[in-house]
């Protein structure tokens, strides 16, 4: 892998794992289209280490408030113990079902389906949806059919951040609520997946690419969980819809050109 590769898969998962356009789906499409090789298993822990850093960053505050409210009243502590229990579903299904995640569902057609039918779903939530609720009202059963929902992006074109999104929006929070608890939702499954993965490293394996790696996904992760935001204030999740579905009708129409040469 070059450099340029490194950095361009870097911007392209720390866009595309805040944004809910799917960031699975994104890194599996563009080697495909442009015929790059399969990056492999210590770059995709790279990858995922920049979007860690980066949303620790963005919410530097809230987790030192966290941990402070977690060390004082233990799991008497609300949003501690919702994040927690919120990521349970999606950490065990991610143990159970790893080799079938990684092989099976790493399938052009299926990311395609799955990119269009999130598309779908997702416009029609928000245009239905409460949005009655802002952050700080979270509730218990909030945070668990956030959670549960969070297995479903083990699919790839799902989206996480798309489909716990979309799970807010269906518990009534604001767009930027729902964006806020979907990207905080990120840090502790992302660095679970990233602790699990690290025992197939070596320190050999942190080389150039794999520090590119690392710092373009961070800094286009922390520009686009700044700018989501900003935008989910004034507009709605139209754009992000229509764009899953217009890439899932050139994934399909490609697919097509394909088997027929």
């Amino acid at each position: 892998m070059t450099w340029f590769q490194s950095f361009f898969l870097g911007a392209i998962q720390g866009l595309t794992e805040f944004i809910p356009i799917s960031s699975s789906a994104h890194l599996f499409l563009v080697p495909w289209f442009l015929g790059w090789q399969d990056s492999g298993l210590t770059f995709d822990v790279a990858l995922h280490l920049g979007t860690l850093f980066a949303v620790l960053f963005y919410y530097r505050k809230e987790w030192i408030d966290l941990t402070k409210e977690f060390f004082k009243h233990g799991f008497k502590s609300k949003m501690p113990t919702y994040l927690a229990l919120a990521t349970i579903p999606a950490a065990l299904v991610g143990a159970l079902i790893e080799k079938t995640a990684e092989t099976v569902f790493r399938n052009p057609l299926l990311v395609a389906v799955m990119l269009g039918l999130m598309g779908v779903a997702l416009w029609v939530v928000d245009k239905h949806s409460q949005k009655s609720k802002d952050f700080k009202h979270i509730t218990l059963k909030d945070a668990l059919i956030v959670g549960f929902a969070q297995c479903l992006a083990l699919i790839p074109g799902t989206s996480r951040s798309g489909v716990t999104m979309l799970f807010g929006l269906v518990c009534g929070f604001n767009r930027a609520a729902a964006a806020k608890f979907s990207f905080m939702l990120s840090m502790p499954i992302t660095l679970g997946a990233c602790v699990f993965k690290l025992r197939h490293l070596s320190v050999s394996d942190v080389n150039s690419v794999f520090v590119i790696g690392v710092l373009s996904s961070m800094l286009f992760g922390f520009l686009a969980i700044g700018g989501l935001i900003r935008f989910l204030q004034k507009q709605s999740f139209k754009v992000f819809a229509v764009y899953r579905v217009v890439v899932a009708l050139i994934v399909v129409t490609f697919i097509f050109l394909r088997s027929s040469t």
